[in-house]
Formats: C-alpha cells, sequence, structure tokens
C-alpha cells in the first residue's frame, strides 16, 4: 500500500554540501574537511514538479528491490510505463507498489518478495498505472520526533 502526498511547488532552495569525490564502502579514504559544492535535493528528485508526487510504503513486498515499509518514494505520473519499471497501480480501487513485467504480451505485476504472488492483469482486472516511482528515500537511523 502506499500513502500518496502531492509535491508542493516552493522557490526556497535549499543547498546540501555534496561530497563529490565519492565515498569508498570498500577500504576507507581520506575524508573531505571542506566541500564548496552543493546539490539541491529538490532538482535531484523532482523533474516534473506538476506530475510529481511523494508516497509513503506500507508493507515489504518490495523489499528485494531496496524499498522498505516506511519509506519515501518519488513519483513521476508524465514517465510512460515500460518493462522492469517500478509502479503506483490501483488495481481494482487499492493502491499497490509492483515492478512492471511485460512479456508474450502478458502484462503482470511483480512484488520484489518471494512471499508474494504476482498478480497477472488479465481483461477483467481493473488496473491504472498511476505512476512510475522514479527514486526511494530509506531511512538508515529512526530517531525519535
Amino acid at each position: 500500500m502506499v500513502t500518496l502526498f502531492e509535491a508542493q511547488n516552493s522557490p526556497l532552495h535549499l543547498l546540501i554540501p555534496l561530497i563529490s569525490e565519492g565515498i569508498s564502502a570498500g577500504f576507507p579514504s581520506p575524508a573531505l574537511d571542506f566541500t564548496d559544492v552543493k546539490i539541491d535535493l529538490n532538482e535531484l528528485l523532482i523533474k516534473r514538479p506538476s506530475s510529481t508526487f511523494f508516497g509513503r510504503v506500507s508493507g515489504d513486498s518490495m523489499k528485494n528491490a531496496g524499498i522498505f515499509d516506511g519509506d519515501l518514494i518519488v513519483i513521476d505520473k508524465s514517465i510512460k510505463p515500460g518493462d522492469g519499471m517500478v509502479a503506483v497501480c490501483v488495481i481494482d480501487g487499492e493502491l499497490t507498489l509492483k515492478r512492471l513485467c511485460l512479456k508474450d504480451k502478458r502484462c503482470f505485476l511483480k512484488p520484489e518478495n518471494e512471499a508474494y504472488p504476482e498478480i497477472e492483469i488479465t481483461e477483467d482486472t481493473n488496473l491504472i498505472i498511476w505512476g512510475i516511482v522514479t527514486n526511494s528515500i530509506h531511512t538508515q537511523v529512526k530517531t525519535a520526533g
């Protein structure tokens, strides 16, 4: 399940320092004490403000895609759906988050968790592909407040 929020168009640009050298996930490299490169997360995450929404993920059906319960997803309604994309879909009036699988002129909604079955889309299925997920934001440290 996904809870949706509309992206607000704001003139506020919050520039955050960026360590542009890359951060080693293997052997440590010397840390940079100062960097003058900055990024704006709005510009990075929101390409089309008028068609962008945020969603809060509820459930674990996409955990093997790195999208977890409580994560925030960025959804762009203007992107044409395609095979392999992660999409927010409406099936019979309910929102769900699944990977689109198109094979042999058949369509499936595939969870990224083996505990859940694929959903085959038939002519009897009432399906709306509501939007395509462009980014997911996963919180590493849960803090109070």
